[in-house]
């Protein structure tokens, strides 16, 4: 298992940008971030896939990035043109049990902490 966790959250306006981070224990090649809204389901928001692909919800394509500092262990969500229905809190995930392709939906093996994200 590896220990993730994540930072960056907090409160912003329609329109503004927030940075998301997330730091694992160990390099993971398959990572993601995931989100879950008040009363809602827990939902693939990106993914970055072993080859270094990035891979995309359509309802954040072309306004969120992610990405990955690997000498550092961490994974990033970029997330520009915020918008109130991105209002959720925003869960790192790790795929540890091999690789990973395309938008990889699960299972999961290790999950971080959450951090709050509130556009207004």
């Amino acid at each position: 298992h590896v220990q993730l966790v994540e930072s960056g959250g907090g409160s912003v306006q329609a329109g503004g940008s927030l940075r998301l981070s997330c730091v694992a224990s160990a390099y993971v090649s398959c990572m993601a971030w995931f989100r879950q809204a008040p009363g809602e389901e827990r939902v693939e928001a990106a993914v970055l896939e072993t080859r270094g692909s990035q891979n995309y919800a359509e309802s954040v394509k072309g306004r969120f990035v992610i990405s990955k500092d690997s000498a550092k262990n961490t994974l990033y969500l970029q997330m520009n043109s915020l918008k109130p229905e991105d209002t959720a809190v925003y869960y790192c995930a790790a795929f540890t049990r091999g690789d990973c392709y395309g938008l990889y939906l699960g299972p999961y093996d290790d999950w971080g902490q959450g951090t709050q994200v509130t556009v207004s």
